[in-house]
């Protein structure tokens, strides 16, 4: 019989911390119709703080046909464009307004430090300001053969859209699919990450603050392999946008298939950091720690693989030993903590075998433990590994977490190649103060975002998204609002049609 050692950690809970979330279907806050639950963890002491309803088929079937009612009755889909951004710049206003509140929630139920959490419910915001924005400003092609025709786009929301979030930065990633599908007229129903559920809990409080009409959004929390499975083969779901691991991403793709659905997947990464002897060493070690170790590593565009050229590589890989030495691990609710408790029990467990593989893969040299002072919850030092093969599995794989493989390389030619030599082509970054090398390697390496001289600040505008088993599609900018809705050329003929007459003889 296996004994289980009790945490003795004793972490303070948020004042009105709920002790059970359910789901919001119709406008309506409901449990499972087979009372079906799960427990939620909270990282820093792997405790259950509370229960959630678990979504089964059922549930799901519930909160389509609350979707496809709103659709198709309600006025969501066909409100002015002004109209639906004003209701999404109240959205904005109202996480605006509890932006402490959502980032305490957030750190509490994910791990992450209260800093960059409080970034993250910002970002939010500015993610619904933003499509607010760009719907009113929406144009549309129109194309007038003189005297004979007039062609033109009539576009329209595409119904009921399935968005299926992640764990980690749950609330901003959730408002990155959230608001573009509402500003481009959809009803949704949200299906937010098991291990995290709390904070997407407060999205039915915040849109009946705004005044979204009931039934536009509906959330059914559960596990991926119920709730999920039943969003994602719903016949009446439109079209499905995931953010999460590539192998789900290739299950959701096989049964988006038979229905034909439509489909966005931005999916995992091991992006590359390029760093080229001539780059500002100190604008690229600050880039690449934070790159890594920001978010507690827990982030798709983490510059995971550093490949530093042979002439700077024993100077850039013992400052940034040094540099990673001095992360401070620690309660995520302390403002001084610049890494936390990573999400759940399963997934540390997940990175501490990455780095026992690592050991026996390449060298060692910062990390790879927890912290002496922190002896409970999913806490791991920064974790640093040089000279890095290529053949490794932590220079191949996706590990997730605060730990980063750098690998020296010779040549333009060879850091490309190193680049590119994984199933990932999601982000990467590339370090150099020659101009023209800095865009023939951007150009060069296979992956959907490039930064050059920069870290990870992307313009709303720009698509996001990557190639490879890094997703499928993009969003971002207008691209998400093609995404959200069907384009319909209307063909008008403005005189007489001379048509060929068939049948007259």
């Amino acid at each position: 019989m296996t004994t289980v050692e009790q945490p003795t950690a004793v972490r303070a809970r948020p004042q009105g911390l709920p002790t059970h979330i359910r789901h919001y279907i119709g406008g309506e806050h409901v449990d499972s119709i087979g009372g079906q639950t799960f427990e939620v963890l909270e990282p820093v002491t792997n405790t259950v703080y509370m229960t959630a309803a678990a979504g089964q088929a059922v549930d799901v079937e519930r909160a389509v046909a609350a979707a496809r009612n709103a659709f198709d009755h309600g006025p969501w889909p066909t409100m002015k464009a002004r109209a639906r951004a004003a209701v999404l710049n109240r959205i904005a206003d109202a996480v605006e307004a509890m932006d402490r509140r959502l980032a305490e929630l957030e750190t509490f139920d994910t791990g992450l430090p209260i800093t960059q959490a409080l970034g993250q419910a910002q970002r939010a915001a500015e993610n619904f300001r933003f499509f607010a924005d760009l719907i009113v400003a929406q144009r549309d092609e129109a194309y007038k053969v003189p005297g004979s025709q007039l062609n033109y786009v009539n576009r329209k929301p595409v119904g009921v859209a399935g968005l299926i979030t992640p764990w980690n930065t749950p609330f901003m990633l959730s408002s990155w699919k959230l608001a573009p599908a509402l500003a481009a007229g959809c009803t949704v129903v949200l299906k937010p990450a098991e291990f995290t559920p709390l904070s997407a809990s407060l999205w039915a409080q915040i849109f009946e603050e705004a005044s979204l009409p009931q039934g536009v959004f509906n959330l059914v929390g559960g596990i991926g392999e119920e709730a999920g499975d039943a969003l994602v083969k719903h016949p009446d779901v439109n079209l499905i946008s995931f953010t999460g691991e590539s192998a789900t991403g290739q299950v959701i793709f096989r049964n988006c298939a038979t229905q034909l659905k439509g489909m966005s997947m931005e999916l995992g990464g091991k992006s590359p950091a390029v760093v080229f002897a001539d780059a500002d060493l100190e604008a690229a070690l600050d880039s690449t720690l934070f790159g890594v170790f920001s978010l507690n590593g827990e982030r798709c565009t983490a510059g995971s693989r550093i490949l530093v050229q042979r002439g700077i590589y024993e100077e850039f890989l013992a400052r940034y030993v040094e540099r990673a030495e001095k992360i401070r691990v620690g309660d995520p609710a302390d403002s001084a903590t610049e890494v936390g408790a990573l999400v759940h029990p399963e997934h540390y467990a997940k990175v501490l075998d990455y780095v026992e593989i690592g050991k026996a893969e390449a060298r060692l040299v910062a990390g790879g433990s927890r912290p002496a002072d922190l002896p409970e919850g999913n806490y791991l030092r920064p974790t640093v590994f040089a000279d890095v093969p290529r053949t490794a599995r932590i220079f191949q794989e996706e590990i997730f977490g605060p730990v980063v493989g750098i690998t020296p390389f010779d040549t333009e030619e060879e850091a490309i190649d190193l680049a590119n030599d994984v199933m990932y082509g999601l982000a990467a970054y590339v370090w150099t103060n020659d101009l023209r090398r800095a865009h023939r390697v951007a150009q060069s390496i296979e992956s959907g975002m490039v930064w050059i001289n920069s870290h990870n600040v992307r313009d709303l505008r720009t698509p996001f998204g990557g190639v490879k088993a890094s997703g499928l599609g993009n969003e971002g900018g207008y691209r998400s609002i093609d995404f959200y809705t069907e384009q319909q050329a209307v063909h008008v003929a403005l005189g007489d049609v001379h048509t060929a007459r068939f049948g007259t003889s």
